[in-house]
C-alpha cells in the first residue's frame, strides 16, 4: 500500500466506470464525509474469498464445482486482464444459508467495462457484482460462447464477498443527515474542515508496505507512467509523475464545499453504512466542477430487503476495492429501492470527487446507482424521487439545469448504446442527467429505468407538473362553478413528488390567500360574496412556478325565497279514507342558482330546482302540515309550510232531486252509493274549503253529467270506462283561499247509458 499525496487541483484522475452499476437517488448528502466512523458505529469488515475457476482443455469452459464456502451475500466472476470479456454466459448459483436450499442458475451480467480504471495495477476485468443474500454453497459455470475465437479471458476465478456485520446501531438505524442545509456537517462523518484520510497535510515521511499488483516502497510514481490516454480525464494525457519531495510538495487541502440552489436531501454518510476505510489507502480525486449525472443500476436483483441495503453497499464497495483492483466504490452515490440515498466515493458528497463509473466521461460527472435490476421492470417512486433530488442537488452546486444539456469531453474513443461513437479529446453533448447507455455501450440503467430519466429530470428540474385542482368542499359544483357561502377547503394534487416542493399556495383572484408546506395537498380560504377565480400555485425548489386550471367559486350569503308559498289542492286519483289524492304546489328562486327544493314533514322528497308540483296523498279528516325547504348552490336555506285538512261527504248527506237508487259494495266509500239514470235528476253538497273533488263510480256503461259550482255550470264530466273502478276522483276545483260553496251534479241522460254512481264528495279545508 502507497501513501499518495497530492493538492486537490492538481490530483491525478481516476479513469472510466463499471458498466451498468451507477444510479442517481434522492438522499442528503454529508459534508465531511470523508472522516472516520462516529462513536456510534465502527467499520464492518467484509471477507473476500478469491477461488480460482478451473479452465477446460479448449479454454471455452470454466467452472466451479458446487461447494460449501465461507459465508458470503455478494459474488462476481473476475479475470486478469481489465480489457478482455466473456463474450459468452456467466453463471452461478448459490445456497441459501437459512434454507439449504439452492438457488436456479442466475446469469452475471458481463456488460461491465474492465477498463474502468485500467490504468491502476492490480485492477482485473470483472461481471458485474450479483447479491444473492446469505449464502453457504456455490457452483460457478462459464462458456466462451459460440462462433467466438477469443475464449475465455486468463485468470478466471470467483470473488466471494461476505460484507460483514454492522455495529453499533441496527443494520437499519442509517445515520442520517436530515437537514435541508446544503451546507450542514454530517455530525456522523465529522467537520467538512478535517484532514482527509489518504491527503497528508504534512510533507511524507515514508511509504507503507505495497498492495499486490503495486509496486514498492521505493516507487516514487502516483500512477504507472503512460503517455496514454486517461479513460475518464477528458482526454489529458497522463505524464510520469515526479518524485515527491517533503520539502516542495504543496499541502493538501480539502476543495471547499459550495451551496447548492436546492435542498441537500437526506443521504447516510460512509460511517453510517460502516463502510471500512483501512482498504482505501489513496486520496479522492478531486474535479472543478459536475456538469452532468449519470444514472446506473447495480446488483442484479430487486428482491432484496431494504434492511439489507447497507450491506449490499458494504459489498460493492469490497467487490469494487478488493475484487476488481480499484481505488474505492465506484459510484458517488447509491440508492436502494425505498429511496435511501449512500455516500459512496469518499471524498465528501459536498464535493466534486470522481468516480469511476462511466467509462471515457468520469470527468465532470457523478454516478449514481440504483440497487437493483431495471431492465425489465422500473424502479419504485421512492428511487427514482431520490435520484432526482440527489441529482439536483448535486448539479445546484454548479448552477446546472437538470432539464438542460452540456458538452463533456471524452476521455476515451467508445461508443454508446445507439452506436453513437465518441473521440477522445472531442466533445459531445448529454443530457444533464443521463443513462449510463448515453456514455457507453451497455444496457444499464436498464430499458425502464432508462424510461424514466424524462421524469426524473422534470422532478429535478421543475416546476411541479401535474398540478391540479381535485375538489372545492364547502361548496357545491353546478355545470363549472362551485357555490358556497364563504368559507372552502380547496385539494390539489400533483405528480411531482412533494420532496420538490418548497410550498403551495391558494389564490383567490391571483392573490396569495394561504401558503401551505410543499407536502400540504390542502388549504382553507373564506371568500367575499361574489364570484372568484381560485386557483393553487406550487413553487419548485428550483424556484420555478407552475399554476393550477381556474376554478370559479361563487360566495352567496343571501338564501331562496319562496315566490309561491307551498299549497295544497286535490287531485284525480284512487280516494281511500287512509289516503286522499292531494297535489303539493309551490315556486321557489334565488338570486344567484337554486339547487332543490325539500319535503321534510310528513313523509320526505326532493324536487329539482325547476319542479314546482308534486303529488301526495292525505289521511281524511286528519289536519296535515306540510313543510318545505329551499336550498340554493350555495347551501343558503329557507323554509315554509302549509296545513290542509281533507274531508269526505258521503253522497247520503247531498240534497236530492229526481230519482235516485240507494247501491251497497264494499267498494263503495262507506259501502254504499247513489246511482241514477234520470234525465236531470240531481245531487247537491255545499262546504267551506279551498279545494274539492267528486268522487265516482266507472264502468264501461256510465254516463255523463253536468257539474254546476255556485250556480254555474263548469264542467259536463264522462263516466265511462273500460274498466270498472271504485272511489275515482273525477272532477276537482280549486280556489286561492278557502270559503263556503256549493256543488250541484245534474245526470245528462246520455243515450244507451244514462247511468251514473256517485259515491260522494272531498273538499280540502
Amino acid at each position: 500500500m502507497r501513501v499518495k499525496r497530492r493538492t486537490w487541483a492538481t490530483a491525478a484522475v481516476a479513469t472510466a466506470a463499471v458498466a451498468g452499476v451507477l444510479v442517481l437517488e434522492g438522499g442528503t448528502v454529508t459534508s465531511g464525509a470523508l472522516a472516520g466512523p462516529d462513536a456510534k458505529s465502527a467499520p464492518a469488515r467484509a471477507d473476500v474469498r478469491r477461488t480460482a475457476l478451473e479452465v477446460s482443455a479448449d479454454g471455452d469452459t470454466a467452472s466451479l464445482r458446487q461447494r460449501e464456502s465461507g459465508p458470503f451475500s455478494m459474488l462476481g466472476v473476475t479475470w486478469t486482464d481489465p480489457s478482455a470479456e466473456v463474450t459468452g454466459t456467466v453463471e452461478a448459483r448459490t445456497r441459501s444459508a437459512s434454507s439449504g436450499d439452492w438457488s436456479a442458475w442466475l446469469p452475471l451480467d458481463t456488460e461491465v467495462d474492465g477498463r474502468t480504471e485500467a490504468g491502476r495495477p492490480g485492477v482485473r476485468g470483472s461481471t458485474e457484482p450479483r447479491w444473492v443474500g446469505p449464502s453457504d454453497g456455490v457452483e460457478v459455470r462459464v462458456s466462451a460462447g459460440d462462433g467466438t475465437s477469443a475464449g475465455l479471458p486468463a485468470g478466471l476465478r470467483l470473488d466471494t464477498v461476505d460484507p460483514g456485520r454492522a455495529s453499533g446501531a441496527a443494520p437499519a438505524a442509517y445515520a442520517l443527515d436530515t437537514t435541508d442545509d446544503p451546507t450542514a456537517a454530517d455530525p456522523s462523518a465529522g467537520s467538512s474542515e478535517e484532514p482527509v484520510p489518504g491527503l497528508s497535510t504534512e510533507p511524507a515521511t515514508g511509504t507503507t508496505e505495497p498492495a499486490p499488483g503495486e509496486t514498492g516502497p521505493t516507487d516514487p510514481v502516483e500512477e504507472p507512467p503512460s503517455t496514454s490516454t486517461d479513460p475518464g480525464t477528458g482526454g489529458s494525457p497522463s505524464a510520469p509523475a515526479e518524485s515527491p519531495s517533503p520539502s516542495t510538495e504543496p499541502t493538501a487541502t480539502l476543495p471547499p464545499p459550495l451551496p447548492s440552489t436546492v435542498p441537500q436531501p437526506p443521504i447516510v454518510s460512509r460511517a453510517g453504512w460502516n463502510a471500512d476505510e483501512s482498504v482505501n489507502d489513496e486520496a479522492p480525486d478531486y474535479m472543478d466542477r459536475v456538469k452532468a449525472v449519470f444514472v446506473h443500476h447495480t446488483a442484479q436483483t430487486n428482491s432484496y430487503s431494504c434492511a439489507d441495503s447497507a450491506a449490499i453497499v458494504r459489498g460493492l464497495h469490497a467487490y469494487h476495492v478488493e475484487a476488481n483492483g480499484w481505488k474505492d466504490l465506484g459510484y458517488n452515490f447509491v440508492v436502494d429501492k425505498c429511496g435511501t440515498v449512500f455516500e459512496g466515493r469518499r471524498g465528501g458528497a459536498d464535493r466534486a470527487v470522481m468516480g469511476a463509473h462511466t467509462y471515457g466521461f468520469n470527468r465532470e460527472t457523478a454516478g449514481i446507482a440504483v440497487i437493483g435490476m431495471y431492465t425489465d421492470s422500473s424502479a419504485a417512486s421512492a428511487a427514482t424521487t431520490a435520484v432526482a433530488r440527489v441529482a439536483a442537488w448535486k448539479l445546484g452546486q454548479y448552477d446546472g439545469d437538470p432539464a438542460g444539456t452540456t458538452t463533456l469531453t471524452a476521455g476515451a474513443d467508445g461508443v454508446d448504446f445507439t452506436g453513437r461513437r465518441f473521440t477522445a479529446k472531442q466533445d459531445y453533448s448529454f443530457s444533464r442527467i443521463s443513462g449510463h447507455r448515453d456514455g457507453f455501450n451497455t444496457q444499464c440503467p436498464g430499458g425502464a429505468l432508462y424510461a424514466q430519466l424524462p421524469a426524473i429530470r422534470g422532478h429535478a428540474a421543475g416546476p411541479v407538473a401535474g398540478l391540479a385542482i381535485t375538489s372545492v368542499t364547502g361548496a357545491a359544483l353546478s355545470g363549472t362553478s362551485h357555490h358556497t357561502r364563504a368559507d372552502i377547503t380547496v385539494r390539489w394534487s400533483a405528480t411531482t413528488p412533494a420532496a420538490f416542493v418548497t410550498k403551495y399556495e391558494l389564490l383567490v383572484d391571483g392573490r396569495s390567500v394561504a401558503s401551505t408546506t410543499g407536502g400540504a395537498t390542502s388549504a382553507a380560504a373564506t371568500l367575499t360574496a361574489g364570484s372568484h377565480k381560485v386557483q393553487v400555485r406550487a413553487t419548485h425548489q428550483s424556484g420555478r412556478t407552475s399554476v393550477s386550471a381556474t376554478a370559479t367559486v361563487v360566495a352567496d350569503r343571501t338564501a331562496p325565497v319562496f315566490t309561491t308559498k307551498p299549497s295544497l289542492s286535490l287531485r284525480t286519483g284512487t280516494v281511500n279514507t287512509a289516503a286522499v289524492p292531494i297535489a303539493l304546489k309551490w315556486k321557489a328562486s334565488d338570486a344567484v342558482l337554486l339547487r332543490d327544493v325539500r319535503l321534510t314533514a310528513p313523509v320526505a322528497g326532493t324536487y329539482g330546482p325547476t319542479v314546482t308540483t308534486a303529488p301526495h296523498t292525505a289521511k281524511s279528516a286528519v289536519a296535515t302540515t306540510w313543510r318545505m325547504t329551499a336550498y340554493d348552490r350555495a347551501g343558503n336555506a329557507s323554509a315554509a309550510s302549509v296545513t290542509g285538512t281533507p274531508v269526505i261527504l258521503q253522497e247520503s248527506s247531498a240534497k236530492r232531486s229526481g230519482t235516485w237508487t240507494t247501491k251497497s259494495s264494499a267498494g263503495y266509500l262507506g259501502g254504499g252509493s247513489y246511482a241514477s239514470g234520470t234525465k236531470n235528476a240531481a245531487l247537491t253538497w255545499t262546504f267551506t274549503g279551498r279545494s274539492v273533488a267528486w268522487v265516482v263510480s266507472r264502468a264501461a256503461t256510465s254516463g255523463q253529467a253536468y257539474v254546476y259550482v255556485d250556480g254555474a255550470k263548469v264542467a259536463t264530466v264522462d263516466l265511462k270506462s273500460s274498466t270498472t273502478l271504485y272511489r275515482q276522483a273525477i272532477w276537482t276545483k280549486s280556489w286561492t283561499s278557502s270559503a263556503k260553496h256549493t256543488v250541484k251534479i245534474v245526470v245528462v241522460g246520455t243515450k244507451g247509458r244514462p247511468t251514473l254512481t256517485t259515491d260522494g264528495l272531498v273538499y280540502l279545508r
